[in-house]
Order: structure tokens, then C-alpha cells, then sequence
């Protein structure tokens, strides 16, 4: 690790703590894992809305595996690519029943084998429930280590072995969750905080100069 990006993580943990936080509401890890699967381009806080409800009505793998696909797209709808992320996750819940006796698997390529699991939502399950070192690649994750010079990248799995090599492994799962704070509430796309900005001598993307 070099010492720019040292400090750059001390500044993080400094303004973010260290502490473990997960943005979607669950109870238990296929709930995170549906809930994951339902976040692809849609915003945390929609997800949250709709499990609110979603885990109330299929309470269980069971059911999830037995719902009617028409009937889980409208219960999903607002999130997004429902007719997708509808089939994925009965496709998906019908395999950890098969295959895993009903336990999401903590292995990077068994998860990947699931329907409508990709590396992002295999890290956030190996992170979150398994604590395996993981580097999750979002939006956020993507745009700024972009931004701080960590990676030139656009490719997320090619941003993700940039990363793993960049950032020591107690770091990986914190960088996600440092960066989607930050770039909730600093270095937003639309207008990046600039002047507010703890990072910006660090910064190589365009400066926003509040004009």
C-alpha cells in the first residue's frame, strides 16, 4: 500500500469510523441476497421500501421458490427490470433449496452460479454475512476510485482486482462502505461537493468550483 493511499483511508476512517453498516434491511442472509439482487439500478432506500413488505408476504425460501412469477413482478415492480430480477429470484431460491439445503453459500463461485448473482452481489454476501474480505464494485465504488487515482479502469471486475491489490484486506469491505457514503454525501455525480471535499488535494477527476 502506498503512503497516498494510506492516507487516504486514515481520512476515511477518521470522518466514517470503521464500523461494519449495511444499507439494506434484513434479517437473514438470503433476505440480503434478494435484497442485493433487487438493488441492480435501483437506490437502497426503494429496495428497503419494498422488502419492508416483500418479507412479510414470502416469509420464507418456501415461498419464494413457489411464488407466481406475475404476481412477484408486481411486488417487485418499482424496483426495476422486474420481469428479470422475478425470475432470477425464484430461479435462485429454488436452488439453495435444491442445491444448499436452504443456506446461501459463503463460496464466491456458488454463488455466482445462482441465478441473477454477479461478483457484486456475491462480495456483499461474503462482506455482510460471512465476513470474507470482498471488495463490492457500485456506482459510487466505481466513479471514486476512479476519481482518487485507485484504478483507470471501467471494467467493475477489473476495478475490483485493481482495488484488492491497492487496499489491504482489512480495508475491502470498509471501502465500499466509506465510498457510498461519500459519494451520497460529498462526491455526488451530479454536483461534488468540492469545498467540503476532506479528499481533494487526492482528487484527479474535473473540480467542481461551486460556479
Amino acid at each position: 500500500m502506498t503512503r497516498r493511499t494510506k492516507e487516504i483511508l486514515d481520512l476515511l476512517d477518521q470522518q466514517y469510523g470503521t464500523e461494519y453498516i449495511c444499507y439494506l434491511n434484513y434479517e437473514t442472509p438470503w433476505q440480503l441476497l434478494i435484497a442485493t439482487m433487487l438493488s441492480a439500478q435501483c437506490t437502497d432506500a426503494r429496495v428497503n421500501l419494498v422488502t419492508k413488505d416483500l418479507f412479510k408476504k414470502y416469509d420464507t425460501l418456501e415461498k419464494f421458490a413457489g411464488a407466481d412469477l406475475q404476481e412477484l413482478e408486481q411486488d417487485i415492480r418499482s424496483t426495476g427490470f422486474y420481469h428479470n430480477k422475478a425470475k432470477n429470484i425464484i430461479a435462485c431460491t429454488r436452488a439453495l433449496l435444491h442445491d444448499h439445503q436452504g443456506e446461501v453459500p459463503r463460496d464466491l463461485d456458488a454463488l455466482t452460479a445462482l441465478a441473477g448473482v454477479g461478483r457484486k452481489t456475491a462480495n456483499v454476501i461474503r462482506g455482510n454475512i460471512y465476513h470474507e474480505p470482498s471488495v463490492v464494485v457500485d456506482t459510487h465504488v466505481k466513479r471514486i476510485s476512479r476519481k482518487l487515482g485507485l484504478t483507470k479502469e471501467e471494467d467493475p471486475v477489473k476495478i475490483e482486482f485493481d482495488l484488492m491489490k491497492k487496499l489491504p484486506k482489512d480495508h475491502w469491505i470498509l471501502w465500499n462502505i466509506h465510498i457510498i457514503t461519500f459519494g451520497r454525501t460529498i462526491c455526488t455525480a451530479k454536483s461534488p461537493d468540492c469545498q467540503e471535499c476532506f479528499l481533494t488535494k487526492y482528487c484527479k477527476g474535473p473540480k467542481n468550483d461551486g460556479k
